[in-house]
């Protein structure tokens, strides 16, 4: 580590910045991403992704932090106690924060057995983090994320996803653009809405797969509804259910995906 100087000041240049690059709009203009914690930061790095800058205050440090800290090739700055506190967007962080260029990756080619998700409008950072946590963990091949949902790249969808967002290609797209890549490479196209009679775990779910899934206030717009084929997910309706979170129809749709595979390539 480069370091020497601690800097404590909550006017330094580099605590303000840090700071204003919480916000979208400033990390899109500076063309960077913030990465806070010892784990998302050692996924990043084992992605290929190149860090431009470290902070690091030890006091802080997790057992996982101390062994990363001295390991990460980038300008270290010491960061006092009070310093990465005004800096983290966490209630007990670790003390190691990261910034890197926002990744550009463009979506692998697809498999005969690729299942990505497209997301429309969701804007909770906690809901598309657990998303992308689930599909790295169900083997999905990508995501797509449409127009100017949450940031995919934000902090703390990287957070909730535990750094899922580094192992997965994640693109940000149009509508047009993913309507458009998903045609050319013959996917087939399931909208999860609540009012489709076919259960989720009856659908064909093999072969190229795009599972379509929208925000739980407004569901998937019409147009996307109108797609290949449109499943649900069975409620026990007694007791007054009737919706699921975003996140947790996500993560059955893609298990069951995983499952259907496991038995087409049996023992």
């Amino acid at each position: 580590m480069s370091a020497t100087e601690v800097i404590t000041s909550l006017q330094n240049a580099h605590v303000k910045r840090l700071v204003r690059l919480r916000g979208r709009r400033e990390r899109e203009q500076d063309g960077v991403i913030l990465i806070e914690g010892a784990r998302e930061i050692a996924r990043a790095v084992a992605s290929g992704l190149t860090l431009s800058a470290v902070y690091s205050t030890p006091e802080l440090h997790s057992p996982e932090g101390e062994t990363l800290a001295p390991t990460l090739h980038a300008p270290t700055h010491l960061l006092s106690r009070a310093a990465f506190e005004k800096v983290s967007g966490r209630e007990n962080p670790d003390g190691l924060l990261a910034l890197a260029p926002t990744p550009a990756r463009p979506l692998p080619e697809p498999g005969a057995q690729a299942v990505t998700v497209v997301l429309h409008g969701l804007e909770k950072p906690g809901n598309v983090g657990a998303i992308l946590r689930s599909a790295d963990a169900a083997g999905a091949d990508s995501v797509i994320v449409l127009g100017r949902g949450a940031d995919p790249y934000g902090p703390n969808v990287i957070r909730s996803s535990q750094g899922s967002v580094f192992t997965l290609p994640v693109a940000v797209m149009t509508e047009d653009e993913a309507q458009a890549w998903l045609h050319a490479r013959d996917f087939t196209t399931f909208a999860c809405t609540p009012d489709a009679e076919r259960a989720y775990w009856d659908a064909p779910l093999t072969g190229r797969v795009a599972l379509l899934l929208g925000t739980e206030h407004e569901g998937l717009p019409e147009h996307w509804r109108r797609t290949d084929h449109s499943v649900s997910i069975p409620m026990d309706a007694s007791r007054g259910a009737d919706s699921l979170n975003v996140a947790t129809a996500a993560a059955l749709m893609l298990f069951e995906c995983a499952r259907q595979r496991r038995a087409r390539r049996g023992p």
